[in-house]
């Protein structure tokens, strides 16, 4: 399949890589907003077009989409680009590493960014949207939903469901049968040990939540 990534940070370089290293894949061009442009005209060796007039020269008949955007408002932007980009009706494409370990029955969603030294146990299920970092465990029968950032390190024990829009830091535990609220942020460190409340903050440590009002603030 032809692609295009959109982006034109450090994220989109290393997507470019994975994919023209580690996929059946062909990377032929970046796309961004125009008014992210700044007069760029080319990244990785390859042009760079304004999102808004993408289809002219890549149709969506033809081509298909990468979004590796990180979780900049929760998620947030990540998720609107990828509404944008379905909306011109283009398919997404997902990676997942040569390099992860991913069970034959597992349920992977599109557009989603699964990095080298991942386990994804039997079972689970991951929506649309999603970046699995590198080295995470991901125990059997989880459900991850949309829209979901799991930087490194990060342990989720088995019979978990983490809803849409959340984040977890490097080294974060979820222990087992945890119901994750939408929009919860976990910081590096923290252990999750009871469910979590929609649009909250839990810091190193056990499970501590904060400054509930200011992430809704900050999304």
């Amino acid at each position: 399949m032809k692609v295009i990534i959109f982006g034109l940070r450090d994220t989109a370089q290393l997507a470019h890589y994975y994919l023209t290293t580690d996929s059946e894949h062909e990377v032929v061009a970046f796309s961004v907003n125009e008014t992210y442009l700044g007069g760029v005209t080319s990244f990785c060796g390859l042009p760079v077009l304004p999102f808004e007039k993408i289809e002219k020269a890549y149709p969506s008949g033809e081509y298909a989409f990468f979004i590796p955007m990180t979780y900049r408002r929760m998620n947030n932007d990540r998720k609107k680009v990828y509404e944008d980009v379905k909306a011109k009706g283009y398919r997404l494409i997902s990676y997942i590493s040569s390099k992860a370990t991913v069970f034959d029955n597992v349920e992977i969603g599109e557009n989603c960014f699964i990095l080298e030294n991942n386990t994804v146990q039997p079972f689970v299920k991951i929506g649309n949207n999603v970046v699995l970092w590198s080295g995470n465990h991901i125990g059997h029968h989880s459900i991850i939903k949309d829209h979901v950032f799991v930087t490194s390190q990060v342990v989720i024990s088995g019979n978990c469901v983490i809803e849409n829009n959340c984040f977890l830091g490097v080294n974060a535990t979820v222990r087992d049968f945890i119901h994750m609220a939408q929009y919860t942020f976990v910081s590096m460190g923290a252990r999750i040990l009871e469910n979590t409340d929609a649009y909250s903050v839990y810091s190193e440590g056990e499970s501590k939540k904060a400054n509930v009002s200011s992430l809704k603030l900050r999304i």
